[in-house]
């Protein structure tokens, strides 16, 4: 959708609950178009992880309780980009396709577009957008876990981390990166063996590092097992302060990354660097300096 042809009537549309009107708005938003939205006052939850663990059956499965209690739920899928097309790999979406299809539950699939952090710096509008439309729970899901994925602490106002019992040391693949700023931890797929292992070695590792305060959860998206008491621990996580300047400082990061990528000479200045016309440090006073 061009820029210059938004609907007038699109905000007024979507806020009176018009879900393809809501869709079309956060398209106009994902490509830099902006509507006057107060910020609002908004419940998040980042939920990240690696591959494989089962972040998108089992967001279905906190959905499908939040329904039942009346919760008006959205989800924000943000699905890895293709580093050639840019195109994005839906998979979140499909896996999260019965879900959708409740009243009351809204799944918007994103591209990374490249972006560094894995997570795109329109985020922040489109969760006010959600909120000011009614969404009560707004689900951000990442395309992994590790420190190159902390970026999520930018939107999300609490933190969960998902992982399994078949990574082999979880506690050495993701000490460097989200598990130090995890508010919950579910230990996925509890139905397979070491998973009570895992768990424990979660729960000790965090004690060594002196944070009680994280709770650890086995769950099994596929059989609901846990799933009640991991969603009871999430509605009475509160919204964390302590991550405000550490907030601050990934927003920041975001909207520059997002300035870098949107430079009009970003590609002239990319093709010099393969050619040897320039150096790196040549590179970055051009797009660092202004947008001329």
């Amino acid at each position: 959708m061009a820029m210059g042809v938004i609907p007038a009537n699109l905000l007024d549309s979507a806020l009176t609950g018009n879900r393809r009107d809501l869709a079309r708005m956060l398209t106009v938003i994902e490509n830099g178009g902006a509507f006057d939205i107060p910020e609002q006052s908004s419940w998040t939850l980042g939920v990240t992880g690696p591959p494989g663990v089962g972040k998108s059956t089992l967001i279905g499965r906190l959905i499908s309780n939040w329904a039942d209690r009346g919760e008006r739920i959205a989800v924000l899928a943000v699905d890895p980009s293709s580093p050639r097309s840019g195109g994005a790999l839906l998979a979140d979406r499909m896996r999260m396709s019965t879900a959708d299809s409740n009243d009351s539950v809204f799944v918007r699939s994103l591209a990374t577009r490249n972006h560094p952090g894995g997570l795109v710096s329109c985020l922040s509008p489109m969760i006010d957008a959600l909120a000011a439309c009614g969404w009560s729970r707004i689900v951000i899901e990442t395309v992994g876990a590790g420190q190159a994925e902390i970026r999520v602490v930018a939107f999300a106002d609490r933190i969960l981390l998902v992982d399994g019992p078949d990574r082999g040391d979880i506690v050495q693949a993701e000490k460097a990166g989200i598990m130090e700023l995890a508010d919950i931890v579910a230990i996925n797929k509890s139905d397979l063996p070491n998973s009570q292992q895992a768990a424990d070695s979660v729960r000790s590792a965090l004690e060594v590092g002196g944070d009680s305060s994280v709770t650890v959860h086995l769950v099994s998206a596929h059989d609901g097992s846990g799933i009640i008491e991991l969603l009871d621990a999430i509605e009475s996580c509160p919204a964390s302060g302590a991550r405000d300047r550490l907030r601050v400082r990934e927003r920041l990061l975001s909207a520059w990354d997002s300035r870098l990528l949107a430079h009009p000479r970003l590609n002239e200045v990319i093709d010099a660097l393969e050619t040897g016309s320039i150096t790196l440090d040549e590179a970055v006073e051009i797009v660092g300096l202004s947008e001329d």
